[in-house]
């Protein structure tokens, strides 16, 4: 039996946040204790360049490659993911089957001025990273100027707050797991904006022959979130999205039903595919396929280079 465990984060403030709360479940629900496991902080691509788009740099990978490497290398036995950051695509030997119970996946504004989206005034430049966010916005107002901003949520909010941008759009997860909420002008409901999919969601990966982290690990997933994951993933995982593709993404639980809404937006962002269908709740990984092939199918690959 293992004495320590080390989980592998990135070493923003937020990663660290989600981390310790990983070290938090497992020490409630096994014998281990605080002595037990330690958090080690792992640099990563996606930190490092904070200037490009992630597409133009590599892709989502940036932000799970290294830790990846160190876990396919036994240097740690868990790492901790923002979901929504992981390719669709798992790496070889290593298994994602462990999600905590998931933040609150909505989308918020932050502005200067504390006017709400629909409030700005015209050619306002909003700050966002995501096509996804750009061509969601600009179908609420198509005078938008998007402008890329990068870094970690504090970076962002001191870029609005020197007025570089009138607005940014950020996501409610990590707002309130940094406790700043104060600082929302308006929360989007998941209607007005699909979310990335897994956004708010902490994904756990160990090695697939790691049998002992594995019974761990089970003992601590949120059963509600991995179908709402697996569902979300299963859109990505058929359109073979990257960080390019300009997707939305969101599954609920009501009862033994799940519902599952998406929307795919061409490459220049004018054209929007939309679907919503529900199942019950065992068929949450069928349900994502099969919302994945309506989409593929109704886009005719125009959200593709």
């Amino acid at each position: 039996m293992k004495s320590k465990i080390i989980i592998g984060s990135r070493g923003s403030k937020l990663a660290l946040i989600y981390a310790q709360k990983a070290k938090d479940k497992i020490i409630q629900n096994t014998k281990f204790n605080d002595d037990d496991i330690i958090i080690k902080e792992i640099k990563t691509k996606g930190d490092q360049v904070q200037d490009v788009r992630l597409s133009e740099a590599g892709g989502k990978g940036l932000f799970s490659t290294n830790i990846e490497k160190e876990l396919q290398e036994k240097k740690i036995d868990i790492a901790v993911h923002a979901l929504k950051d992981l390719p669709a695509l798992e790496t070889d030997g290593l298994r994602i089957d462990t999600f905590l119970e998931r933040n609150d996946p909505r989308e918020i504004l932050i502005s200067n001025n504390k006017k709400k989206l629909k409030e700005l005034k015209f050619n306002s430049i909003i700050g966002t990273s995501s096509y996804r966010r750009e061509f969601q916005i600009k179908k609420i107002r198509n005078d938008f100027n998007c402008k890329l901003i990068r870094g970690n949520v504090d970076t962002r909010i001191k870029k609005l707050n020197d007025g570089l941008y009138d607005a940014i759009i950020l996501s409610c997860a990590g707002m309130k797991s940094l406790k700043v909420e104060d600082k929302i002008t308006e929360i989007f409901s998941t209607q007005e904006l699909i979310p990335s999919a897994g956004q708010g969601i902490i994904a756990l990966q160990c090695r697939k022959d790691d049998n002992e982290i594995i019974s761990i690990l089970d003992k601590i997933n949120h059963k509600e979130t991995s179908l709402r994951a697996y569902a979300e993933r299963n859109v990505l995982k058929v359109l073979e999205g990257d960080c390019e593709t300009a997707i939305g993404v969101h599954a609920m639980i009501e009862g033994d039903k799940i519902i599952l809404e998406a929307e795919l937006f061409s490459l220049d962002g004018l054209k929007r595919f939309y679907e919503k269908r529900s199942s019950k709740i065992n068929n949450a990984k069928e349900l994502g396929i099969e919302v994945g092939e309506v989409l593929k199918k109704k886009s005719n690959n125009s959200y593709k280079r």
